[in-house]
């Protein structure tokens, strides 16, 4: 968990979302790291434990990896939930619960929603939940305290071509 909290702590600084994720091979080594990236890639789905499972089948040469487990700072959503039981992880290991998008335990468990979903893992969480939930506590803190000392916007402003 201390390498996933380190990515997060990467994108806490690149001005993203705060999460991190890492992947372990079937030894317990890290395969590929990363952090959430849907900001500067301007791609929602650069979200860290995609974009883990992207380098690890990369690198691999193969999009199923079973036997891994990947950890990540935060309970994942459900687009990461779906894209962990594509790549047929063997576990899930997350930091704190996700109480407005989690689809592991939070806002869904995706096993009980979907109990004809061919392939299942093993599933801890709360691992260093503290230190987790601390880090995204400042990074909406600081961005909410932003916002609130932006200036008001000074008429109807559209972004569609006239």
């Amino acid at each position: 968990m201390e390498l996933a909290l380190k990515q997060a702590r990467q994108a806490f600084q690149e001005g993203e979302i705060p999460v991190g994720a890492v992947l372990l091979d079937v030894s317990g080594d890290p395969v590929a790291a990363a952090r959430n990236q849907s900001i500067l890639k301007q791609d929602p789905t650069a979200h860290a434990e995609i974009q883990v499972l992207r380098l690890a089948a990369r690198a691999a040469g193969n999009y199923r990896l079973p036997g891994t487990v990947l950890i990540s700072t935060v309970e994942p959503c459900l687009m990461c939930a779906g894209a962990l039981i594509q790549a047929r992880i063997a576990g899930l290991v997350y930091g704190t619960a996700d109480p407005k998008a989690g689809a592991i335990v939070s806002r869904i468990s995706i096993f009980e929603a979907f109990p004809w979903l061919n392939h299942r893992f093993r599933i801890q969480g709360g691992v260093l939940a503290e230190p987790c939930r601390a880090l995204l506590q400042v990074f909406f803190a600081e961005k909410r305290k932003k916002n609130s000392t932006a200036p008001a916007p000074t008429g109807l402003e559209s972004s569609s071509p006239e």
